[in-house]
């Protein structure tokens, strides 16, 4: 697996960076990749079914200057920022049936991600809903997966010293929740690990076996999904 610790200069381009990273190795057959990045500037983002006005407190962000985008994955609506470290995996389905599907592939990615972080979170790490992490009963990650024939991508988010206040701000209750959230606002629902992002990207690393640094950026790929999907309300607003 290769490994790539690069934070573009827009929300826009972030996203598509993910997206593009997928379809490289769909194309070329080539090497699993994990990414790590953190963005600059709060964003929120829907999943590619989300449905902006239930999901997001539009006022508020335009209010705050928060731009909304929408990313190619499933999943509810979060909150991008300073303090959110996001990960990025680019793996082969294989001849493991098991990460033909969904929930299995949830399971599986969310074990091993749950095995790198408790060396250095501590016990108390669970996997919760669908696609969730959580600390002690606080959701400290969440998880989403877009999936072509021979790749996919589950990408994900931690809570590390975020402002859950802006979150209050800009996303309203979900309308569909986990059990385990108990009808909790965000500020009790959520936490931060409060750990230094680089200690937290070494884990992943080496819990993935991700040395050797990726390369083949395919930038043009980035900016074309950036300028073509990612900038334009007929794909952001769609819902």
């Amino acid at each position: 697996m290769r490994f790539l610790d690069l934070t573009l200069s827009t929300p826009e381009r972030n996203l598509a960076c993910d997206e593009a990273l997928l379809h490289w190795c769909e194309e070329s057959e080539g090497d699993e990749i994990l990414r790590v990045w953190e963005a600059s500037h709060p964003f929120a983002v829907v999943g590619y079914g989300g449905k902006v006005a239930a999901e997001v407190n539009l006022p508020a962000c335009r209010k705050l200057g928060i731009a909304v985008l929408r990313r190619c994955s499933g999943g509810g609506a979060v909150v991008q920022g300073p303090g959110c470290l996001n990960y990025a995996l680019v793996l082969r389905t294989g001849g493991d049936n098991s990460l033909h599907r969904v929930p299995e592939t949830n399971r599986f990615v969310l074990e091993r991600v749950k095995q790198a972080l408790e060396p250095i979170v501590g016990p108390g790490i669970e996997i919760q809903g669908s696609s969730d992490l959580a600390l002690q009963n606080k959701k400290f990650s969440g998880n989403a997966q877009y999936r072509k024939r021979r790749y996919f991508l589950f990408h994900g988010t931690a809570l590390l010293h975020f402002d859950i206040s802006l979150i209050e701000k800009l996303l309203p209750m979900p309308a569909k929740q986990p059990a385990y959230r108990k009808n909790r606002p965000h500020e009790n629902f959520l936490t931060n690990l409060m750990l230094p992002a680089d200690k937290v990207k070494k884990a992943l690393r080496q819990s993935w076996s991700a040395g050797e640094e990726f390369k083949n950026i395919p930038l043009e790929t980035i900016e074309r999904l950036a300028r073509e999907r990612y900038s334009r309300d007929d794909w952001n607003l769609k819902f």
